[in-house]
C-alpha cells in the first residue's frame, strides 16, 4: 500500500491515526495490509465526516423539535388559541436547506482529500466496473432503507388526517424534517457511488470497497426516521398513532439486526466485488 502521506493530514496526526488504521485492518481481515498514512489519513477524514453529519442530524432534529414547541405555546399556552403561524415551518425550511449545503461541503472535503491521496501515488490500481449501489449496499438494505422511509412518511401522513390543529402542525414539522433528511442521505449516496477509486494494490482496493460498504451500512441506519416521529407527536397524538410509531420502531429494529446478523460482512462484500475483476 501507499506509503506517501495525505497532503490534508499533519506528522503528528498521522500517528495519532495509524492505530485506528491498524485495529480497521485486523477487524475486516486484513491484518496482511500495513496501516500506511495514506490508508490512516482516508479512515480519519471519514471519522471526522461522518461525526460531523451526525452532529448535522442532531440539528435537525432539536430544531424541528423547537418549531413545533414554538408553535404550540404560540397557539394555546401564552396566546390563547391563536392561528399557526407560518414563521416556524419557514424557518425550518431554510435550516433544512444550511444543512443541506453543509452535508454538500463534507462530501467535497472528503473527494478532495481521497482526490489528493490519490495523486500521490506512484501507480493507482483500477477496477474495471464502477462497484454498483447493488455491489456497495446490496438490496436488502436498499430494500430495508426504503421501507423505513415509508414507514415514516405514512406515520406523518397519517397524522396530518387527524382533524386537531395541535396534531397536524407538527405533522408539517415532521414531513419537512424527513423530507430533509432524505434528500440528505441522498447526497451522501451520490457522492459515495461517484467518488474516485484511491488505490495502488489488490489490498488497498479491497480496503477501498470495504470503506464504501460501511459508509453505505451506515447510511440506512434509520435514527432520525425513528426519533424524529416519536420526538414530535407522540403523548400528542391519538393513541392509535402512538401505538404505529412505537410498532413501527420496534419492527425496524427487529429487521435492523437479523440483517447485521445474516448480510455478509463489509469484508466479504469487498472480496465478492474484487471477484469480478
Amino acid at each position: 500500500m501507499a506509503q506517501e502521506p495525505s497532503p490534508d493530514t499533519s506528522p503528528s496526526a498521522r500517528a495519532t491515526d495509524l492505530r485506528p488504521a491498524d485495529a480497521w485492518l485486523a477487524r475486516h481481515g486484513l491484518s496482511g495490509a500495513r496501516p500506511t498514512p495514506l490508508l490512516a489519513g482516508r479512515l480519519a477524514v471519514r471519522r471526522r465526516a461522518r461525526l460531523a453529519a451526525h452532529l448535522i442530524l442532531a440539528v435537525l432534529i432539536i430544531a424541528s423539535a423547537l418549531a413545533a414547541a414554538y408553535d404550540r405555546l404560540a397557539s394555546s399556552a401564552f396566546g390563547g388559541f391563536q392561528p399557526h403561524r407560518p414563521l416556524p415551518l419557514l424557518v425550518l425550511t431554510a435550516l433544512v436547506a444550511v444543512l443541506l449545503l453543509a452535508q454538500s461541503l463534507l462530501d467535497w472535503w472528503v473527494r478532495r482529500v481521497d482526490q489528493r491521496a490519490g495523486a500521490t501515488l506512484s501507480r493507482r490500481a483500477a477496477h474495471p466496473i464502477q462497484p454498483s449501489w447493488r455491489a456497495v449496499l446490496g438490496r436488502p438494505y436498499a430494500v430495508f432503507a426504503v421501507a423505513t422511509f415509508a414507514g415514516a412518511m405514512v406515520l406523518a401522513w397519517s397524522a396530518l388526517a387527524v382533524p386537531d390543529p395541535t396534531v397536524r402542525q407538527p405533522a408539517v414539522v415532521l414531513l419537512i424534517g424527513l423530507l430533509g433528511v432524505t434528500a440528505i442521505t441522498a447526497v451522501q449516496l451520490r457522492h459515495l457511488l461517484r467518488r474516485p477509486v484511491v488505490a495502488e494494490d489488490e489490498e488497498s482496493l479491497t480496503a477501498d470497497v470495504v470503506m464504501r460498504v460501511e459508509d453505505a451500512r451506515d447510511l440506512t441506519t434509520p435514527s432520525v426516521q425513528w426519533s424524529l416521529p416519536m420526538v414530535l407527536l407522540f403523548g400528542t397524538a391519538p393513541g392509535w398513532w402512538s401505538a404505529a410509531a412505537v410498532a413501527n420502531v420496534i419492527l425496524g429494529m427487529v429487521v435492523c439486526v437479523a440483517l447485521r446478523v445474516r448480510t455478509p460482512s463489509s469484508a466479504t462484500v469487498a472480496r465478492r466485488v474484487m471477484s469480478v475483476r
